[in-house]
């Protein structure tokens, strides 16, 4: 049996809400989102790149997401010391790049665990919790909810690739 990536029932973002269920709506969508651009896949769909000179594959942007989930809410946010869940030592763009031999039924599953224990760490945390985090010479203050709106802002900019790319591999196309 050739393995496929799995159907997801999506959740819709709700239209009336306190801020922090808002934000968490439209963060589980786009998360929902990205796992359904990858539905029906073979492993083989999934490592098809965009287009030349891209490597960009779906398969690179699940492992990509699960590695994101994990930094922004696990290890900034909620300051848990953890172990990069990729080998970023000669290649910096590991995750997106190193997938040649990777068993896809374990990035969806990685990613899936990541999304869990990203809810987790901050579920206690206000939206205006904060944390310091250096971007070159440059130390910000950043907030939980700051967190929030640049996840939102990953997945939709990563969802627009994976639109292209399931229509590069199969044709389909829509939401």
């Amino acid at each position: 049996m050739i393995w496929t990536a799995p159907e997801i029932d999506r959740r819709h973002e709700p239209y009336v809400a306190d801020e922090r269920t808002m934000l968490q709506g439209w963060l589980d969508t786009h998360r929902d989102t990205l796992q359904h651009k990858c539905a029906g896949l073979t492993a083989e769909q999934l490592r098809t790149p965009s287009v030349e000179p891209s490597g960009l594959t779906l398969l690179g942007l699940v492992r990509h997401m699960a590695d994101v989930e994990r930094w922004w809410f696990r290890h900034r946010a909620a300051a848990l010391d953890l172990p990069d869940l990729y080998d970023y030592s000669i290649d910096p763009d590991a995750d997106l790049n190193d997938i040649a031999d990777v068993d896809p039924a374990e990035a969806f599953a990685t990613l899936r665990a990541e999304i869990e224990a990203a809810d987790r760490a901050v579920a206690d945390l206000p939206l205006d919790h904060t944390f310091r985090h250096r971007r070159g010479d440059t130390v910000n203050e950043i907030s939980l909810r700051w967190v929030y709106v640049h996840m939102i802002e990953e997945y939709a900019r990563h969802n627009g690739h994976a639109d292209l790319i399931r229509e590069r591999v199969d044709g389909v196309t829509g939401s």
